[in-house]
């Protein structure tokens, strides 16, 4: 039996948060605003795709 992971399951889903790097990253990354919420993207993107991952297995 698989143990539970900690983290949260993303609240959005791969397509999602992949049009939102995308749109973010085509806006151009020159803000450290922006900087941060390209980050955060990234991090729910692995989330997600570790998520996604682990229910193929």
């Amino acid at each position: 039996m698989p143990i539970p992971s900690a983290e949260p399951a993303p609240a959005r889903s791969l397509t999602e948060l992949n049009a939102a790097i995308r749109s973010l990253v085509h806006g151009g990354l020159g803000s450290p605003d922006a900087r941060r919420e390209y980050e955060r993207l990234l991090v729910a993107w692995a989330a997600a795709v570790r998520t996604d991952g682990s229910k193929a297995a």
